[in-house]
């Protein structure tokens, strides 16, 4: 069952526009590549890029440590890899949200490998209580408290995604959602 709003769309929107802002002070000179980690990034990458006056190309990666559940296994799968050549590029590596750090450090190391000149992440929330491993975050949004969160891009199971704001989710003690969400319930 959707719990409190930890964002609303307009606190969202705020983020965005002072990230957008942010980022574009910095992309003078540069040859910038938005690589978007999927699914989760796909609105915050979206309203990000629209807000940028300067041409930048944008490509997707796509690993996945969650499955079905709340927590991460710890184990990464690369699902779908980028296509551009980010030899010699400045990577804006886009993630909709930092828990644990493991993932986007995967994430980091596979992209390392192919020489990009940086790689800077962009993230819209960060739970800093649940790191693992420390990831440099150049831009971020906010934090927020270790609460599970669906809604502009996040999801649970692929639920709840396409939501305008973000908020928490309510876990019964199994781990599932509880209460029944429309006509079908939560997946």
């Amino acid at each position: 069952m959707l719990g409190t709003t930890v964002l609303d769309r307009h606190e969202i929107q705020t983020i965005v526009r002072r990230l957008a802002s942010d980022i574009n002070s910095d992309l003078p000179g540069r040859s910038p590549i938005f690589i978007g980690v999927l699914k989760g990034c796909v609105y915050f990458l979206t309203d990000l890029t629209r807000l940028l006056p300067q041409s930048v190309d944008v490509d997707f990666i796509q690993v996945s440590s969650y499955g079905a559940s709340t927590t991460t296994s710890g184990s990464v799968v690369l699902v779908k890899d980028i296509t551009a050549d980010v030899r010699d590029r400045d990577i804006y590596l886009v993630e909709d949200i930092v828990d644990t750090g493991t993932t986007l450090n995967d994430v980091i190391r596979l992209l390392e490998a192919r020489h990009p000149r940086s790689i800077q992440v962009v993230s819209l929330l960060s739970k800093p209580s649940r790191r693992q491993v420390e990831v440099d975050i150049a831009y971020l949004g906010t934090e927020i408290d270790d609460v599970f969160v669906v809604g502009y891009g996040l999801d649970h199971a692929e639920a709840y995604r396409n939501l305008p704001d973000i908020h928490e989710l309510v876990l019964e003690p199994d781990g599932e959602p509880g209460g029944r969400v429309g006509a079908g319930g939560p997946r």
